[in-house]
């Protein structure tokens, strides 16, 4: 099953990062929080990625293109330009990254449109590109296996307040984008969709994933809760990063679910 991640936006709330890179290169323990999310998948067997390029979208593509120079030892015969013997030192071995160019202004749901053509399966997932958790995707992916609806959403509890989300017998019956005050489950990303989901949504700039085609999931009853009451963070300003990067340095970064 393939991962689509977003990772286009510009990024505005941390622009001390973001005015430099795209906002899933900023930094965690020297690694892109970009690579961080990936890591979580790669550790429960999902390793087939597809990036939705946007804002400084050059910026990921060089990541990925040296990224065995500079996460290997490396032997180069000089007159030879063409032979380098890469010595595979990192822990990326299997990862298939496809890097999709899908606009500088295109919302969500627009850029998740644009990468029809490489969504070959009946189901796949999709994730924004500045967010870690320690949860079990594999039961995820089994959950949504299980109930057969089209989408499957990830509801967690945070601090602070985002979209919140109405909940009832694990239907998602109600989404509200970002409300003044927020009690509970609140829309953490990590979804999964079946294929038919792309039917609801359009190549246009302006089709936003959580608004008119997640409502229309909501009231058709076709969309169930995915509860994760474990660790979750976004990176959506410069105090979450720093947050994120003190949780690292002290070794307990719940996270990071990998060896």
């Amino acid at each position: 099953m393939k991962v689509a991640i977003l990772a286009g936006g510009l990024g505005t709330r941390l622009r001390e990062e973001t005015e430099f890179r795209p906002k899933p290169m900023v930094e965690i323990g020297g690694r892109p929080i970009l690579w961080h999310i990936m890591k979580i998948y790669a550790h429960h067997g999902f390793k087939d990625f597809i990036v939705c390029l946007g804002y400084k979208g050059e910026a990921i593509k060089e990541y990925f293109l040296d990224y065995e120079a500079m996460n290997n030892d490396f032997t180069v015969r000089l007159g030879n330009p063409n032979e380098i013997e890469f010595h595979s030192n990192h822990g990326e071995d299997g990862w298939r990254v496809t890097l999709a160019d899908t606009g500088d202004s295109a919302m969500t749901g627009a850029r998740i449109k644009r990468i029809e053509q490489y969504l070959d399966g009946d189901d796949f997932m999709v994730t924004y590109g500045d967010g870690v958790a320690d949860i079990d995707v594999k039961r995820l992916v089994d959950f949504h296996l299980g109930h057969g609806k089209t989408a499957t959403l990830t509801g967690v509890r945070p601090t602070s307040r985002f979209g919140e989300l109405l909940i009832k017998d694990d239907n998602v019956m109600e989404f509200s984008e970002k409300p003044q005050s927020s009690e509970g489950h609140i829309n953490g990303g990590f979804f999964v969709f079946k294929k038919r989901f792309l039917d609801l949504l359009s190549a246009e700039d302006d089709c936003i994933l959580e608004r008119e085609p997640m409502r229309e999931l909501c009231a058709t009853r076709d969309i169930k809760l995915f509860p994760h009451d474990g660790f979750w963070q976004c990176m959506d300003t410069y105090r979450d990063n720093k947050y994120l990067q003190e949780i690292w340095q002290k070794g307990n970064a719940p996270w990071k679910v990998w060896e």
